[in-house]
């Protein structure tokens, strides 16, 4: 069957040497029944003993083992697509792509989705296909089985999609892809991709249910003498209206699976950013971001069923309808929470987005998000909505310039209340330019979305080149590079400024070395509490800083890198030390040491803030895993463990068992004055009920 379908075998290096043919051969499959796409793959390697496996784990990253990727551009609009990919463990790695993979804003583009919630790519994204694999004599194989209605794509039959491949060679640093691209951009730039055509897709009219059953034991409190057997069930469930279109709802929802926040130390004066982990959530999230991602972040789904200290808020339903009609991306959401604590009232979210794909790579879309109070805790006036118009304007082959206008409407506040974002974005082969200015209103209010700061202009800019000596020094790539953002209040006080000027050395053996420095700027108007007891008083402190970052082959099976920071802070000094220690015993088990050290020298008291990361991570195989992160940070008085074992079915469902404890640090070997504990079960099934 395979011998019969046609081939994709020229790949071109994009990594080391690129434009050049690929090191190995690859060859590529495509056939389709009534109901599945079938991708047949054939990594050829002249030394498969050779062949690099990092993790046996779902969506554990690519980048460091030998693997396939692919990209399908199914609408042909080349902004949006589905990723699938591999390992010759057999993992199963997808994700969706909006803007090319390209972030909404800032100055970090390709962010994963909802670690900001700009546009890029979204690994959360789950979908129910498979894939096999074997190592042989020859190299690895592949053999993806996906069903169409996995998929999303236009009505019809015949139908022309984008796609391109790209294959790993770890151990030669070397990345290739059937359509080439050049080194600026990577998988996700679908303007670039190949086209297969003659697909006969089905019509869908799936339905699918998964529910759940669930048991927690739980213990809280100061002093916990009792503890608390809970059982809960619940259900989701996901119609496609049409190819494109999906309805999506869920009844009693519940995320007891999802992996705990990592711990971060917060050494100023704003908001710390926690990315969304929840799977409803960021299924589709791509249809819902609009603004700068981690710093304005119009729509941010936590804002939903979690309390402002980290509490879970009962969700007692909702629905999401996503997707594409014509020309038009839709997503609309409606959720409804319970009261909470007896002083929290019920609240229902709703969210409607709809933009419209443009040529050559632009958009322009509206926003709006709604919250209101509910029930008998709730008062008539509690209410807060947003209303937001953005685009995309694609300029030539490498530019982009994108754009947001945003309002928000709160009782008791009449002005001030408007932010916007313009910004240019051009990638060279040789060099990277962006450009952007962002101001935010004193009484911005977007209380369904995530503000770092509010009532201040921002000027950003970046500015990178890239060069690719021959013959000095074992060197494959320099990157210097220059970026600088600045904030500045309204009456025209700077309260922030960075200047970074760096070099990031690249070396063939695949290590790295980064060599820069930083001129900062604080002002502060207010006095705070950087660490308990220390105290920074009003002042302007300019500061030098330098810095260094070092990688050693993060693909090895004991990797290392260090970054380092040592400079003026605040009127004092601080000396910055964050060691990484990785180490792969097999695919099936792989441990990671993180510590963050910061010691700070101030007028008004010295202190050390501790940070530390373990995690441990073993697979039994592709389906069933252990997963442990021990977390202890002494600027929060926390220390936690969290221990996951999962059995995984269809789409990230199946059997999760989590243990997770928290308490104050100098509780950890007496008995604790405040602790929370759980054990949970929880078990849910997806079944086909129409296909």
């Amino acid at each position: 069957m395979w011998q019969e379908a046609s081939e994709a075998t020229a790949f071109w290096q994009e990594q080391p040497n690129e434009g050049q043919p690929a090191s190995e051969r690859t060859e590529v499959r495509l056939l389709f029944s009534a109901d599945t796409l079938y991708v047949g793959v054939v990594c050829f390697d002249r030394s498969p003993r050779s062949i690099i496996v990092s993790d046996a784990l779902r969506d554990a990253p690519l980048d460091e083992t030998d693997s396939f990727q692919m990209i399908f551009d199914t609408y042909r609009d080349q902004l949006t697509g589905f990723v699938f990919g591999t390992n010759p463990a057999g993992i199963e790695y997808d994700g969706q792509v909006t803007n090319e993979g390209q972030g909404g804003g800032g100055l970090e583009p390709g962010q994963r989705q909802q670690s900001g919630s700009g546009g890029g790519f979204n690994l959360n994204w789950d979908g129910a296909w498979s894939v096999r694999t074997q190592v042989t004599e020859i190299g690895w194989s592949a053999e993806f089985a996906i069903p169409f209605r996995t998929l999303r794509f236009p009505s019809g039959t015949d139908h022309v999609w984008g796609v391109n491949f790209q294959r790993n060679i770890r151990r030669r640093n070397e990345r290739a892809y059937w359509a080439p691209i050049p080194r600026q951009y990577d998988l996700y730039r679908l303007s670039l991709a190949g086209s297969v055509s003659g697909l006969q897709t089905p019509t869908i009219r799936n339905l699918r249910v998964t529910p759940y059953v669930l048991g927690n034991m739980l213990a809280s409190g100061e002093k916990p003498a009792e503890t608390d057997v809970l059982g809960d069930v619940g259900v989701d469930a996901k119609y496609n209206l049409t190819p494109s279109l999906t309805l999506d709802a869920t009844v009693n929802t519940d995320f007891a699976q999802v992996d705990v926040d990592e711990q971060q130390v917060n050494l100023d004066r704003f908001n710390l950013f926690f990315p969304e982990k929840r799977p409803f959530f960021l299924e589709n999230a791509g249809f819902f971001t609009v603004g700068d991602p981690g710093e304005v972040d119009l729509f941010f789904s936590r804002r939903i069923g979690i309390s402002e200290n980290g509490e879970a808020i009962p969700i007692l339903g909702g629905g999401r309808m996503s997707g594409k009609a014509g020309t038009y991306n839709v997503g609309l959401l409606n959720m409804q929470t319970d009261e909470f604590g007896g002083e929290t009232p019920a609240n229902n979210f709703s969210v409607v987005r709809v933009s419209r794909n443009l040529p050559n790579r632009s958009s322009l879309g509206v926003l709006f998000v709604n919250r209101q109070a509910t029930g008998n805790l709730a008062a008539a006036d509690d209410r807060n909505r947003t209303y937001a118009v953005d685009g995309m304007w694609g300029v030539g082959r490498h530019t982009v310039l994108s754009s947001f206008v945003a309002t928000t409407q709160t009782p008791g506040i009449d002005d001030d209340d408007v932010a916007f974002n313009v910004r240019s974005r051009t990638n060279l082969p040789r060099y990277d330019v962006e450009l952007g200015y962002q101001e935010v209103g004193e009484q911005f209010n977007p209380e369904v979305g995530f503000l770092s700061r509010r009532g201040y202009r921002k000027p950003d800019a970046r500015v990178m080149t890239r060069f690719r000596p021959a013959n000095v020094l074992n060197l494959q790539e320099v990157r210097p590079h220059t970026t600088y953002r600045g904030y500045w209040g309204f009456d025209g006080f700077q309260e922030s400024g960075h200047w970074h000027i760096d070099a990031h050395w690249e070396f063939k053996n695949s290590y790295e070395v980064h060599t820069g420095m930083n001129l900062t700027h604080e002002g502060v108007r207010a006095p705070f509490e950087i660490f308990p007891g220390v105290v920074v008083p009003p002042d302007s402190y300019g500061h030098r800083e330098a810095q260094l970052v070092f990688f050693t082959n993060q693909g090895a099976a004991v990797s290392f890198e260090v970054r380092g920071t040592i400079g003026g802070f605040f009127g004092g000094d601080r000396v910055s030390v964050n060691p990484t220690l990785r180490m792969r015993v097999s695919e099936t088990l792989t441990t990671e040491v993180d510590y963050e050290r910061n010691d700070v020298d101030l007028p008004w008291g010295s202190f050390a803030a501790n940070l530390v990361r373990t995690r441990v991570s073993y697979s039994f195989d592709t389906r069933r895993f252990i997963q442990t992160l021990v977390q202890y940070n002494d600027q929060a008085d926390v220390w936690s463990i969290n221990l996951r074992f999962g059995w995984l079915q269809a789409a990230n469902t199946g059997l999760f068992v989590v243990y997770t404890d928290t308490r104050g640090l100098y509780d950890l070997f007496d008995r604790p004055e405040r602790t929370d504990r759980s054990l949970i079960v929880k078990f849910s099934r997806m079944f086909d009920v129409l296909r």
